[in-house]
């Protein structure tokens, strides 16, 4: 897997994401990037049971790994690939059973069989490793690289604004907007490089009231150990959030280098899907321009039947057209055939329910005029590139607050509602509304200028360039 022009590289990295779409998707990527453009060497680790789960989305079945064509092809680019085992069972629920499964992750398990793998690279590897580019939340990084005598960047796959109130959890502790039996509802402003912001658009983690849980144990403890990194690479532009990252890069090594966004072309070479994608285009085909919803809530969040229930009849009440991705496990521990009887039959030529899909293939297509998002991080990127409204839904972690961000701060998008549990009319009303050609092209206009910084940030003149090109220097 190591072509014979390796020698020649300047750097080599370990590249380790999250074992979580919306993490391996800007890793892939960004990997690719570095090997296409900065004349990186790639180590690109994952789990064994990750591959697993790559490789059985694949339309051919084929066990090759996600770099075999880009290794492979005209580029000859050096990107490496190692899956390691994680510890666990190849058949262990690491979704079903989260709390075990975090439980190994923190006590030592994990970081036993990732250290293992980093050695073998380490050992086996030319040119020399120098840098391990690892996602934020591996608490052990730090370690990791210590132990080998790599440089640590630390990946992050969210806007600096969440980065940031993590990385100041201590001040709202301090104030008591955190961690506190009767906790403050006002407006907080004092986080550095925050204007102001409301309690409920903070991380759903920073919201709890039981922060005693592993996943709780396991941010916390991320977010102390990447105060040793000595470098943060961040999914975003310098110009989105200028305040908040200048903040940040007064205190610690802070790089934005985004938007890490996959072209419809890099996509065909690399697939990152971890499930069967369905392909929509056909029906899309048949719709008018602007006049489809796209209905996804991410490769994570889960819902109650009811909740489901609700949305269903809210985009059936609403008579416009849709896509709908109904990912499996939406309702982690219920049924599948989570739809309303007579569903299927009520959307009939206007609603399509898949489980899984390209949704660069869908933001990109003329037809889908609006997008029903949970604002995960890579949809709102992608959105905007692709100058797609959303109604936002957010579910947890980083999406409340990213949705501070589409909707107060950018003007890109409209909240679905602030009251939980929504109902199905008020469902059916709001899309309605966001449908609404007024209502789209005022977003829309904003989206535009968005787009521009976007596209600005990565020219060669561009801050996400010069920020990429000043964490290569500093690595000589």
């Amino acid at each position: 897997m190591e072509p014979q022009n390796s020698n020649n590289q300047n750097h080599h990295a370990i590249f380790l994401p999250l074992s979580l779409q919306g993490h391996i998707n800007p890793a892939v990527h960004f990997s690719h990037k570095l090997a296409s453009s900065k004349n990186f060497t790639i180590t690109f680790l994952t789990f064994e049971f990750l591959h697993q789960q790559l490789t059985q989305a694949r339309p051919d079945g084929c066990s090759t790994d996600i770099f075999s064509r880009a290794r492979d092809g005209p580029d000859g680019l050096d990107i490496r690939y190692r899956a390691v085992s994680d510890g666990l069972p190849m058949e262990f629920d690491r979704t079903g059973q989260l709390e075990e499964f975090l439980m190994w992750y923190l006590d030592g398990g994990m970081f036993d069989q990732v250290a293992k793998g980093v050695e073998e690279i380490v050992l086996d590897s030319r040119p020399k490793v120098d840098v391990l580019i690892i996602d934020t939340f591996y608490p052990w990084a730090s370690k990791i690289a210590k132990m080998f005598g790599l440089r640590l960047a630390s990946f992050w796959t969210e806007p600096a604004l969440v980065f940031n109130m993590y990385y100041h959890v201590h001040l709202l502790k301090q104030h008591g907007h955190f961690d506190c039996p009767d906790t403050r509802k006002d407006p907080i402003d004092y986080i550095p490089g925050v204007q102001s912001i409301e309690p409920h658009n903070l991380p759903s983690y920073i919201q709890d009231k039981d922060i005693s849980t592993n996943m709780h144990k396991l941010i916390f403890q991320a977010y102390q150990d990447v105060r040793s990194a000595d470098f943060v690479l961040c999914n975003t532009v310098q110009e989105l959030e200028s305040d908040t990252i200048s903040a940040l890069q007064a205190v610690m090594p802070f790089y934005t280098v985004g938007p890490i966004i996959p072209s419809r072309s890099l996509e065909n070479v690399m697939s990152t899907s971890l499930w069967v994608e369905s392909n929509c285009s056909e029906w899309l085909g048949s719709k008018p321009n602007g006049s489809v919803l796209y209905v996804s809530f991410g490769s994570l969040a889960n819902f109650t039947n009811d909740d489901v229930m609700e949305i269903a009849y809210g985009l059936m009440e609403s008579n416009v057209d849709f896509v709908w991705v109904l990912r499996p496990r939406t309702v982690l521990h219920g049924d599948d055939h989570v739809l309303p009887v007579g569903f299927e039959e009520g959307i009939s030529g206007r609603g399509l329910v898949v489980p899984w899909t390209n949704q660069i293939a869908i933001l990109s297509h003329p037809a889908v005029g609006g997008f029903l998002t949970h604002c995960g991080w890579n949809s709102v990127l992608e959105s905007i590139q692709y100058e797609i409204p959303m109604l936002c839904f957010p579910v947890f972690t980083d999406q409340f607050t990213n949705r501070k961000l589409v909707v107060d701060d950018w003007k890109v998008g409209i909240n679905l509602g602030n009251e939980k549990p929504l109902r199905r009319m008020q469902i059916a009303s709001e899309i309605k509304k966001f449908m609404s050609k007024k209502t789209e092209d005022g977003l829309r206009e904003n989206i535009i200028v968005l787009k521009k910084i976007l596209g600005n940030a990565l020219e060669a003149d561009g801050s996400s360039s010069k920020n990429l090109d000043l964490f290569i220097e500093q690595l000589n």
